[in-house]
């Protein structure tokens, strides 16, 4: 729970009693490695803060290969924020690569302590923004970078995630195939 207010104290002001109120909202939840968080084709009615594991958000085509967008971990948020806030249906699978453990506000819990702390969507407005600028920036590096730069790039910018995630998930995140990715580590070993 103190990771939690840490990491919102990086993006605004809360006194002791918010502070206090927040915690009183969340819930602890623990999300099984292969269960989903959220799902494709329902609202997202839930937030949640990652404390222990990693999550995946994910398709699937046509056919049911699944493609890896991109990985949280501790210490961040976890939801599809356009289906969160818009109530629409999301687009995407959240599920748990490990098993994990987060803190969770329901929709009507974030709205309420939306309505009592003053600044609490500017908050989010800047995480959201913190957030999507990053996804931008590692999604331009995907685009020029060949293969063993990203993989390169992963490894110093997420240092011991790859350790944690089945090399099926990692390759189709980096956008190669698995026995590719087996063997650029095998050259930089």
């Amino acid at each position: 729970m103190e990771d939690l207010i840490k990491y919102l104290l990086k993006f605004g002001q809360l006194n002791e009693s918010q502070c206090a109120l927040i915690q009183s909202k969340t819930q602890l939840k623990k999300v099984k490695k292969g269960e989903y968080f959220s799902e494709a084709g329902k609202v997202s009615r839930k937030i949640g803060y990652v404390t222990k594991g990693v999550f995946r958000i994910c398709y699937y085509n046509k056919t049911g290969e699944s493609f890896t967008r991109y990985f949280v971990y501790e210490n961040r948020f976890i939801t599809d924020i356009n289906s969160f806030i818009d109530e629409v249906p999301s687009a995407e699978y959240i599920e748990a690569v490990t098993d994990c453990e987060i803190l969770v506000f329901s929709k009507k819990d974030f709205s309420e302590l939306a309505m009592t702390i003053p600044g609490w969507s500017d908050i989010f407005s800047k995480i959201t923004s913190y957030v999507l600028e990053n996804k931008m920036r590692a999604s331009s590096n995907m685009l020029v970078q060949d293969a063993q730069t990203r993989y390169s790039h992963f490894l110093a910018h997420y240092p011991g995630l790859a350790n944690r995630i089945p090399q099926l998930m990692l390759a189709s995140y980096l956008g190669i195939t698995p026995s590719s990715l087996s063997r650029i580590r095998k050259t930089l070993i």
